[in-house]
């Protein structure tokens, strides 16, 4: 039997990029209020800026904790649950209705494309109060697979 080797690939800003563009699926971390870390699994993107983009209601504990504590991290996933991940941390930003509904049609764009309507969009959008979540990338880790250790390779 193969043993699949845990791998850790340093990557420049593009690099990073270019892996988190296809991947949709990560978790933020934001610090609560007693300085616990509080966890979202949601979808998110990458907008033309290079910044980690989630729509997201105002109500949300996310939102309330990236209001008073802007600094948090994400981990992006891929697709297949043993696929590679990469972490990282950054400054949240919130945004608010009326200002986040072209953001929020960017945030569309790069999770799904092109909508129907995009007047029908802005209006449900506008109907259920969205803001969006923006994550500011300031550093990141390697991008990684798990698997066993390189000095465990040759052991059948």
């Amino acid at each position: 039997m193969t043993k699949e080797i845990a791998s850790n690939t340093a990557v420049d800003r593009q690099g990073l990029l270019d892996f988190m563009r296809p991947r949709h699926r990560v978790v933020l971390t934001t610090t609560r209020a007693d300085g616990s870390p509080q966890m979202s699994p949601v979808t998110a993107g990458i907008d033309a800026d290079g910044r980690v983009v989630v729509s997201t209601y105002p109500e949300r504990a996310k939102v309330a904790n990236a209001r008073h504590r802007p600094a948090g991290s994400a981990l992006v996933l891929s697709d297949e649950w043993t696929g590679p991940w990469v972490q990282l941390w950054g400054r949240f930003e919130v945004i608010d209705l009326p200002d986040a509904l072209d953001p929020l049609v960017e945030y569309f764009r790069v999770i799904a494309g092109e909508h129907a309507d995009w007047g029908e969009y802005r209006a449900a959008m506008t109907a259920q109060g969205k803001c969006l979540l923006r994550l500011h990338i300031d550093s990141w880790g390697p991008i990684a697979t798990g698997g066993f250790p390189a000095r465990l390779a040759g052991d059948a």
